[in-house]
């Protein structure tokens, strides 16, 4: 692929999802996130991933999303969609009604649910390709959401070399493997394939390893603070990065609020992300989907030292 502009580096958000009381998508909220997220530099948007609560989304539900997300995006900047699902054909029709819909890019993850071999897993992106057409295909890695499917790094190098994903986000949170992909592209003379890390705090170290963004969950909440990592990790200055990235690593903290005993951690980091929002101003509930469980007064009263610390609120 010759070098394209919609090809997805720096900061790339992955869009928290507001409900209304209803649980259908709050459009006025989204369009509310979307200028803070461009208002703090981002350089990209992805909704429809884990953060985004996709697996909780019913086809309708993200389908309005892609819509609202594209018409208040208007083109500042290149919108990636996440085409998830247990199973190739499945998947397709995702990536058929997010093509017809307008966006600049397909996530897709490995094929889960059923047990699946290194040869079923690049057919599945192989054919999820074929119902791409010429728009940018990334291969998404997060076994904890996938029944543990990983993607291995020759399975990516694999079908980066045959054109069949142009990207890829690793959330596995094995930085080795980050680098060796990283590697592995620059000796197969694959410039323009992107590497970006999912994993929010070591975001600094990723990008000196080569890189090219980040897909942040917690980036909703202080998108400016990982704009702010990527610039001056290109400008050399690794050491105020590193300052950068542990202020955002302290601030992290807040996912953990939800007590361990009546919820899991999804619940919990979803939950302090979209009740963050919240307090800031940004959105108008934090209801997380059904059958997460949602943070109480307690926990949310935790999230306000984090965000005070983190030069976020007074």
């Amino acid at each position: 692929m010759p070098n394209s502009p919609k090809l997805l580096r720096g900061v790339i958000p992955p869009v928290c999802t507001p409900f209304t009381a209803d649980y259908e998508v709050d459009e006025k909220s989204l369009r509310r996130l979307i200028n803070y997220l461009l208002d703090g530099g981002v350089t990209g948007l992805f909704v429809l991933g884990s953060t985004s609560e996709v697996a909780y989304l019913t086809d309708k539900r993200r389908a309005d999303v892609i819509r609202i997300t594209i018409d208040e995006t208007a083109g500042r900047v290149p919108v990636v969609a996440g085409a998830i699902d247990m199973t190739t054909l499945r998947t397709n029709e995702h990536v058929r009604a997010a093509v017809a819909a307008g966006i600049d890019g397909i996530v897709v993850t490995g094929p889960f649910y059923a047990r699946t071999h290194p040869e079923e897993i690049a057919l599945h992106f192989r054919m999820v390709k074929k119902e791409c057409g010429d728009l940018p295909l990334y291969a998404y890695n997060i076994p904890v959401a996938t029944n543990g499917v990983k993607l291995e790094v020759d399975t990516v190098l694999k079908l980066a070399n045959e054109g069949v994903i142009q990207g890829l986000k690793d959330s596995s949170g094995n930085d080795a493997g980050i680098r060796a992909v990283v590697l592995g592209a620059q000796k197969m003379g694959l410039k323009e394939f992107v590497v970006l890390t999912g994993s929010e705090l070591t975001v600094d170290s990723a990008l000196m390893a080569g890189a090219h963004g980040v897909v942040a969950g917690v980036g909703n909440i202080d998108p400016a603070g990982y704009v702010k990592i990527f610039n001056l990790v290109a400008a050399g200055d690794y050491k105020s990065a590193r300052a950068e990235q542990e202020r955002l690593t302290e601030m992290f903290g807040l996912a953990d609020v939800g007590a361990l005993g009546r919820m899991g951690r999804g619940s919990s980091a979803i939950g302090a992300f979209k009740a963050s929002l919240k307090l800031l101003g940004i959105i108008d509930d934090a209801r997380v989907a059904p059958p997460q469980i949602p943070l109480n007064s307690d926990e949310i009263a935790a999230i306000l030292p984090f965000l005070r610390n983190a030069n976020l609120l007074k």
